[in-house]
């Protein structure tokens, strides 16, 4: 009955993770998760892990818009108000989306209203603000900042990196995984059904 238990809590495990990549199948810059089952001496475990494809690239035009074209990461902070001013947090977040636009005050932002971090802090620019492909960001021809990157990873400016989510697969590996379940627990169900009835039949010794 363990090893049906184990094969139950795996098969949801491989569920949560295909829904979750399925729900971000739209998501600029997401990156599938993986579902590897092991058999363990306590049963089926699955765990799951990131990958590291890159995501197919399309073009926008929009001059804010960065794709990352190899390994790494946006850091982005969050503003809050304090007294009446905003001041930005340390930087707490990171992602592939590299959707940004310059607010009215000239912050280049997420769609979360997440400023964009550069080597220096939060980038202020104009709209004339151009970033190369190694990061570096020119505002009027003179250098301001620059976005760190890892090495080998360079910036594709006007462009998006898609999520590497493939919907058929995601939705396949669902209904395998809601298979798995379903077999696992009507197994469970009559081990324990066979279990009563013989437990029911010992003769009662008077």
């Amino acid at each position: 009955m363990d090893w049906m238990g184990s094969a139950m809590r795996a098969a949801q495990a491989q569920l949560d993770v295909a829904t979750q990549n399925l729900a971000n199948v739209s998501s600029d810059g997401y990156r599938r998760a993986a579902a590897d089952v092991k058999m363990t001496s306590g049963g089926l475990v699955t765990t799951s892990r990131p990958t590291h494809e890159q995501g197919p690239v399309r073009t926008t035009g929009r001059a804010f818009d960065l794709a990352l074209l190899g390994e790494g990461s946006f850091r982005v902070g969050d503003t809050r108000s304090r007294g009446g001013t905003f001041t930005t947090q340390s930087v707490a977040f990171t992602t592939r989306s590299g959707a940004f636009t310059r607010d009215r005050d000239g912050w280049l932002v997420d769609d979360r209203g997440r400023r964009l971090h550069g080597t220096h802090g939060p980038l202020r620019v104009s709209v004339d603000a151009k970033i190369e492909a190694d990061g570096t960001v020119r505002d009027h021809g003179r250098i301001v900042d620059r976005i760190p990157l890892l090495p080998g990873t360079h910036i594709l400016a006007g462009a998006l990196e898609t999520s590497t989510v493939n919907a058929i697969g995601e939705t396949l590996t669902i209904l395998t995984a809601q298979r798995a379940f379903e077999t696992a627990q009507k197994t469970l169900l009559a081990i324990d059904a066979t279990r009563e009835k013989a437990a029911n039949d010992i003769p009662r010794v008077q």
